[in-house]
């Protein structure tokens, strides 16, 4: 039956977006937005299973179909997966697939998809298999509860990428990711249509594929962490079925020691001995770029690895490399000379060439971070820009296919809409050409793991991931922050729902700080008002170890808190909104009496002990707040002296311990600096 439950369709269609986001109460739940939508009046009731008719694609169109009903009966908690075939009352859902799509996916592939949801069912046409995919995940977005059950609004779709290359870089080198921590941000990558994963696979902690032509480097340089051939042939099928590419990167020269661990002599002076643990472990050098042995390795390797990835592009980082290991190298010094090699930069830039060649030789396009970036390198290089809008737009105008990553640096704890605000065609790109803004291929979010484990990682992805994919994928014009922020929770619960554990891996941890011996509520009011420190802050109060356990609060808690975004928006509101100040007024005494209570619990377990201050500076906010809005409703006026007391106050309880800090402080803030001041 496709009955309306008496709602039905009006002549006039209600236009939600072209190039703009929608507004009011009939915004969907949709993330990335769609480049075109129109909303029409009614909606299509799923009472039974839909009929599907498919024509066209690939296997993957038919995978992607089998996990769509399953992902639909797990949103809705109806067996729709369980009768696949549908019922003859069932609505009609047409899937048109022009082509299979290419046997590799390529950078240049069609994504775009075109669905409409009427009375009469479900139509979505792609000319490619990724096309329906994106399609499919659009039309779980759409799905939502109704008086007359679960239904899909009527909508009319158009939709393709902004960018071709809307990619995740997760480094499984300081610490290893095990495979099913992949899959599943895999499945997540997919729902936001996401299309590139890039692995980090070896650095100064480890090196993470088996090598079968040099096995030393799995013997001696993984820590027995590593993933086999096949786990990764598995993989990188898991990938494509979900329309993502895998790009692998193996950091030369610099990043280098699990390398050189296995194979000492081709170290740029002394060899390190064992994989770096700590930032206690200084001996670093990178690859001696002078030795023919260096290239010979890497031809090996590199020729296996090429075979064993697909992907047109593979990854050879080129970050950060130290050259004092060079300077100091009598060696290496000679052989610049005799070379006319001038510098440091020439060295690594002599050593890239090479290293392209060999990439090259195999079959492949080479990728590396922007150190490399030099006019000589061949113009089917892609150069990721890590260190901002300029290297971005220098590529660009040199003719080089190009990505952005700075601005989408997950593990510097940035909220999603500082993420948001990063476009890669802004800034410095902006003035460029029309043919050099094409070089501009789309960007990649960053997730380095010197603070992340296997048990937090889904926690430093998500939800925030979703806010760069849409940045990605979404017109230029979508920019309203609040909408993005309420599409972005409805998207946190749905991929808890897909099986991302970024909410109950988060739950999981903070039950074991709280262990069995205090109320839970305690810990969560605090929890809920800190962040973790940002930026580059946490490896300046804390050394870098390999083997400490990420068990603390700040491993717990998101990188963002929703209720601290919540709380200090009310009290920008509470300042001419009467209504606002109860709710207000509530979380402050709660603040303000939480301490007491939770005091005593944190002394008796090394977990909990150092959120003492802390939990003392959130009781003295709580008190600030509370005298504040007495104040601003009672119009008693405070002294210049009293107010700057009580700023003075602020900040210093703004000051981060156990390398979290508060961040409900603007809330605050925002009253003190609002009350009445007697003069």
């Amino acid at each position: 039956m496709s009955q309306r439950g008496g709602i039905h369709r009006l002549t006039t269609a209600v236009l939600l977006l072209c190039a703009a986001l929608p507004c009011g109460a009939a915004e969907l739940n949709l993330m990335p937005w769609p480049s075109h939508v129109t909303q029409q009046e009614g909606f299509l009731n799923l009472e039974h299973t839909p009929q599907i008719q498919l024509t066209g694609g690939d296997e993957r169109v038919h995978h992607a179909l089998t996990r769509f009903m399953r992902s639909l009966s797990v949103r809705t908690g109806v067996p729709f997966d369980h009768h696949f075939s549908g019922a003859p009352e069932g609505p009609r859902f047409v899937i048109r697939c022009a082509g299979p799509g290419l046997h590799v996916q390529a950078l240049a592939e069609d994504e775009s998809y075109h669905l409409t949801v009427s009375q009469t069912g479900i139509e979505l046409t792609a000319a490619n298999p990724l096309g329906i995919m994106h399609g499919l995940e659009t039309v779980l977005q759409l799905v939502r509860p109704s008086p007359q059950g679960w239904v899909l609004p009527d909508v009319l779709i158009d939709d393709t990428p902004r960018f071709a290359w809307r990619g995740l870089m997760i480094d499984v080198s300081r610490h290893f990711m095990p495979f099913e921590a992949l899959e599943r941000n895999i499945d997540g990558m997919a729902a936001v249509k996401l299309n590139v994963l890039h692995l980090h696979l070896s650095d100064d902690e480890g090196f993470r594929v088996e090598s079968k032509r040099r096995p030393r480097l799995t013997e001696l340089a993984s820590d027995g962490l590593f993933y086999t051939q096949d786990q990764m042939r598995e993989l990188i099928a898991y990938a494509r079925d979900r329309g993502v590419r895998v790009v692998p990167e193996f950091d030369v020269p610099g990043h280098a020691v699990s390398w050189l661990v296995a194979y000492p002599k081709l170290a740029s002076g002394p060899a390190p001995q064992a994989l770096v643990r700590s930032e206690q472990d200084k001996l670093r050098p990178p690859f001696d770029p002078t030795q023919e042995a260096t290239y010979v390795l890497l031809d090996t390797v590199f020729g296996e690895m090429e075979a064993l990835f697909p992907d047109r592009y593979f990854h050879i980082g080129g970050d950060e490399v130290d050259g004092k290991y060079w300077d100091k190298d009598a060696t290496i010094q000679a052989w610049m000379r005799t070379h006319k090699i001038k510098d440091n930069h020439a060295l690594q830039t002599y050593f890239t060439k090479r290293v392209e060649q060999i990439v090259h030789k195999h079959g492949k396009d080479m990728e590396g971070w922007d150190e490399i970036l030099d006019g000589n390198l061949p113009k089917n290089s892609l150069i990721q820009s890590w260190r901002g809008a300029e290297s971005l737009a220098d590529a660009a105008r040199m003719g080089y296919k190009t990505i952005l990553s700075a601005g989408y640096y997950l593990d510097l704890m940035y909220p999603a809409s500082q993420h948001y605000a990063v476009d890669p065609l802004s800034g410095k790109s902006a003035a460029l050409t029309a043919e050099e803004k094409s070089h501009i291929l789309g960007g990649e979010a960053a997730q380095w793991a010197e603070y992340v484990t296997p048990e937090n990682l889904d926690n430093r992805l998500w939800p925030r991931l979703g806010a760069i994919a849409e940045r990605l994928w979404s017109p230029e014009s979508v920019t309203d922050i609040p909408s993005m922020y309420r599409r972005l929770a409805v998207l946190s619960r749905n991929l808890e729902y897909l099986g991302l554990e970024h909410q109950t891996s988060s739950s999981r941890m903070l039950d074991r700080i709280e262990g069995d011996d205090m109320p839970p509520e305690l810990l969560e009011t605090l929890a809920r008002a800190v962040e973790p420190v940002k930026e580059y802050h946490r490896e300046r109060t804390q050394k870098y170890d390999a083997e400490r356990p990420l068990n603390h609060l700040v491993d717990a808690v998101s990188p963002e808190s929703d209720q601290a975004r919540e709380i200090n928006a009310l009290a920008q509101r509470a300042v001419h909104d009467p209504s606002a100040r109860p709710e207000l007024r509530k979380r402050f005494i709660q603040w303000r009496d939480n301490n007491a209570a939770l005091e005593p619990y944190l002394a008796t377990s090394m977990l909990r002990a150092p959120l003492a201050p802390l939990s003392q500076n959130l009781s003295v906010l709580g008190a600030l707040g509370i005298a504040a809005l007495d104040s601003i409703e009672s119009a008693h006026p405070v002294t210049p002296e009293q107010r700057k007391e009580q700023l003075a106050k602020v900040d210093e309880s703004a000051a981060p311990h156990a390398e979290l800090f508060l961040v409900v402080t603007p809330a605050v803030r925002v009253l003190i600096e609002a009350e009445p001041v007697n003069q």
